[in-house]
């Protein structure tokens, strides 16, 4: 069930933009904005696809669907959005009237996140909406944060010598969609793939001494980013050197994610956090992260960002060296970065910085 002061928080939110743009309605269709708006509700038929099968139209005094007669049953029986005050308004599947009936429910000034036909693009000011999350979601956000650890931890103890990235990938699905999950990317990488490739999209290569989990699982709209190591046998002593300066590399990008202070500030601790370890090029052969949410980064920070850190946004920082890689899920609060994806069943690696005690999961050793 939804939370009605959550989702008519969100509405309010609209309705003011509606009269800041002054526009007669505001439509949402990608998948990103209709779960934000709809407490966790989904439009997507294609897992992977950006752009949902149905649309909100919100006006200043009635809220609408937008779907052909395919998606109306579901929106009503299963997302149950006529409950949250939504009238769902439906066209022939094989007629193209989406952007008619919008505009005769609406007017002529319609702004949308989708740039649909005879609509203005706004994404630019609905998309910072959805960075402060609110209660009910930093809630959803920390279970969710615990589940994606679990299920990442739980398959990496079932690596085996042999194994080929993509069983392990499969073996990670199983477990993501027993809990009610999915992932919209994940990475496993054999031994050498690890080193030689930032974006390791999983193969038939067959795992011999090492491996990495990487995830970005979704429930409900919202997404968590996590990375995990296992080893096959003894961490090599150089090895774990690396990986424990890496952890500690992230945790500067994390400790220096305060609400009220320019993003840029954490990017620039965390590359000073690169050079104090010796490593002060590795930064450039990959990006090191950003704001999360209900995408998989809102924005990635880079030196010229200009975003203001939020209170109870998200952040996933994944700074890598060649071979390593940190990546975990926080909050940032005023009282410090919450980790939601802290270790469940791995071993830990405890690091203090800024006056922070961050829990960071060690590389696993079968």
């Amino acid at each position: 069930m939804f939370i009605q002061e959550e989702i008519q928080g969100k509405k309010n939110l609209i309705k003011k933009l509606l009269g800041e743009q002054k526009l007669d309605g505001v439509y949402l269709k990608k998948s990103s904005n209709f779960a934000w708006i709809t407490g966790g509700r989904y439009n997507l038929v294609g897992l992977a696809t950006e752009t949902g099968v149905a649309g909100l139209l919100l006006t200043a005094d009635r809220d609408y669907v937008i779907c052909s007669n395919i998606e109306a049953p579901r929106m009503e029986k299963e997302e149950l959005l006529p409950e949250q005050g939504y009238e769902i308004k439906t066209f022939p599947w094989y007629e193209d009237k989406e952007a008619e009936l919008v505009a005769g429910l609406a007017g002529k000034s319609v702004g949308s996140d989708c740039g649909l036909a005879g609509t203005t693009d706004i994404s630019g000011r609905i998309n910072p909406l959805r960075w402060p999350l609110s209660p009910w979601e930093v809630e959803r956000f920390q279970e969710l944060g615990r589940l994606t650890a679990l299920v990442a931890e739980e398959t990496a103890e079932t690596v085996r010598p042999g194994d080929t990235e993509c069983a392990v990938v499969g073996r990670l699905a199983q477990r993501l969609w027993a809990r009610g999950m999915d992932y919209i990317l994940p990475f496993v990488a054999a031994d050498e793939r690890i080193s030689l490739f930032r974006h390791p999209v999983a193969t038939g290569a067959r795992i011999e001494k090492r491996a990495m989990i990487s995830v970005n699982a979704r429930k409900k709209g919202l997404i968590v980013s996590i990375t995990r190591f296992v080893q096959l046998g003894k961490v090599p002593d150089s090895l774990q050197k690396q990986y424990k300066d890496n952890v500690e590399i992230d945790c500067a990008f994390m400790a220096a994610t305060v609400p009220g202070r320019p993003v840029v500030e954490a990017f620039k601790a965390g590359l000073a956090a690169y050079a104090e370890r010796g490593y002060p090029e590795e930064y450039k052969l990959h990006h090191q992260g950003g704001s999360i949410g209900y995408i998989g980064r809102d924005y990635k920070v880079n030196h010229e960002t200009k975003h203001i850190v939020c209170e109870n946004q998200g952040f996933t920082w994944n700074p890598s060296i060649a071979g390593t890689k940190s990546e975990d899920t926080m909050l940032a609060t005023g009282a410090g970065p919450l980790i939601v994806s802290q270790p469940v069943i791995f071993p830990e690696i405890v690091v203090k910085k800024n006056g922070h005690t961050f829990r960071r999961p060690a590389i696993l050793e079968l």
